[in-house]
């Protein structure tokens, strides 16, 4: 399942609106004969592709999959099918499809004959590749990471302004790599004005990725035609409001979305309560008067105060990478909301 998990990351970003899902099939001896992925629209589904790469010895064998096989006709034909039709002895499945439409896979499978069991690594399939389209098929909106690096004092910026770099060049690839799987990035006209961002996803090399997520720019100001935010390294949209509501709405198509704004619109969300995930970049420096990280968010006291369930810590070169979700069950991108699975 790991290795399905691990097929299923590398496609992050490219499947919209099918969910990216990994497959791996084994043969009647246990080895490992065939991985996908799911492919662009109108491409192949993660079985389908796992089976190809198999061929023959996918018969009797077994199938493992990070989300349960679709049942259903749409740009391309139900994976129960084909799982039937390559002769695929069982099925291990992570999370049930929540999309009634396509949803009643296992059901299928067993009718056919086929072993199928739920729930394998459920929990690393919610918080991972999944996370996002299980958000969207739960709540309808997009899910929105906010990502900051802030000092020790929790500052984003000296007390000059400057911010380059709070981090290490580690944690700003990790940044990079994680773009490139996005399907949009919001910022704030203040943060066009102040940094001049590109706001590109690029490789190690410094070339831009064969991915560009929607660059959105969020405000009332005006900003320059020069703005590097605006050039055709990737597509850009300009939205005249601070309502978070309404920038999440206009966003209503997307499913994966990052907030890298300021104080002012990172406040703006968090007291909408509009962010579902935190990711924190914490460096081993300290700022002392600066710009601080975040703004208003409606806190007036600490019963006020927001709390968020730490999910992960990582060390990042010296760094380290906070992963935080909120306490509140419908806001958590994780099995924690819905059971998925039944084993």
């Amino acid at each position: 399942m790991r290795s399905a998990i691990s097929a299923a990351e590398g496609v992050r970003g490219t499947t919209y609106p099918n969910p990216p899902v990994g497959a791996v099939i084994l043969d009647v001896t246990g080895a490992i004969v065939g991985t996908g992925a799911t492919q662009p629209p109108g491409g192949p589904h993660a079985e389908v592709v796992a089976l190809q790469a198999a061929g023959e010895l996918a018969r009797g064998g077994t199938a493992v999959v990070t989300l349960e096989p679709c049942n259903h006709f749409g740009r391309t034909p139900p994976c129960t099918k084909a799982l039937i039709d390559a002769g695929i002895a069982t099925v291990h499945f992570a999370l049930r499809d929540p999309n009634p439409a396509a949803a009643g896979g296992a059901a299928a499978l067993q009718q056919a004959g086929i072993a199928t069991h739920a729930g394998v690594l459920a929990d690393e399939v919610a918080a991972g590749p999944l996370r996002a389209w299980l958000h969207k098929q739960r709540t309808g909106r997009p899910h929105v990471t906010w990502k900051y690096a802030a000092s020790l004092d929790g500052r984003s910026a000296a007390a000059d302004g400057t911010s380059k770099w709070i981090t290490g060049p580690i944690a700003r690839a990790q940044v990079h790599a994680e773009r490139a799987k996005l399907d949009a990035i919001v910022v704030g006209t203040g943060t066009v004005l102040t940094d001049d961002p590109w706001l590109t996803a690029r490789l190690p090399s410094g070339e831009l990725a064969p991915h560009q997520p929607m660059r959105v720019v969020v405000g009332h100001t005006e900003i320059p035609s020069t703005a590097r935010i605006l050039d055709k390294a990737a597509p850009t949209l300009l939205l005249k409001t601070r309502d978070a509501n309404e920038v999440v709405d206009a966003l209503a198509e997307y499913t994966d979305v990052l907030l890298e704004g300021g104080p002012t619109l990172a406040g703006a969300f968090l007291e909408a309560r509009r962010v579902d995930r935190i990711l924190a970049y914490i460096a081993p420096v300290l700022l002392g008067d600066g710009r601080s990280a975040l703004g208003g968010a409606g806190i007036g006291n600490i019963e006020q105060a927001l709390r968020f369930r730490r999910e992960s810590v990582e060390t990042i070169g010296p760094d380290v990478l906070l992963s935080l979700v909120q306490f509140d069950r419908h806001n958590v991108g994780s099995t924690l909301d819905t059971d998925y699975s039944e084993e």
